[in-house]
């Protein structure tokens, strides 16, 4: 089992950069770790994974060449950053860790943070 926390979402003006921060409390090596989020009346949406051991990150269209997904090992932490935002990238940006693998599916995983809210507005 593993507990998450995500930090570092705000008010941001369009074309800024933000950095969200996941913090596990254990070894994010041992999971596939992934970002969503969830803007109002919308379903919940894939932002980006990792997998477990190192397996690279993967992006939709709507975020790639936008969004780096991160980690540090040593601080059992991973990092979305976020660059070049739209009005449309505001959610609620979720971090979640599956115990094998890489999913772009939000039921595969099984453990979840509490959210962290991105605005972004002019």
């Amino acid at each position: 089992q593993v507990e998450l926390v995500e930090s570092g979402g705000g008010l941001v003006q369009p074309g800024d950069s933000l950095v969200l921060s996941c913090a596990a409390s254990g070894p994010i090596s041992d999971y596939g770790m992934g970002w969503f989020r969830q803007a109002l009346g919308k379903e919940r949406e894939f932002v980006t994974a990792i997998g477990a051991r190192g397996i690279g990150p993967i992006y939709p269209n709507s975020v790639k060449g936008r969004f780096t997904f991160t980690g540090d090992d040593a601080k059992n932490t991973v990092y979305l950053q976020m660059n070049n935002l739209t009005p449309e990238d505001t959610a609620v940006y979720y971090c979640a860790a599956m115990t094998d693998g890489r999913a772009i599916l939000d039921w595969e995983y099984g453990y979840w943070g509490q959210g962290t809210q991105v605005t972004v507005s002019s």
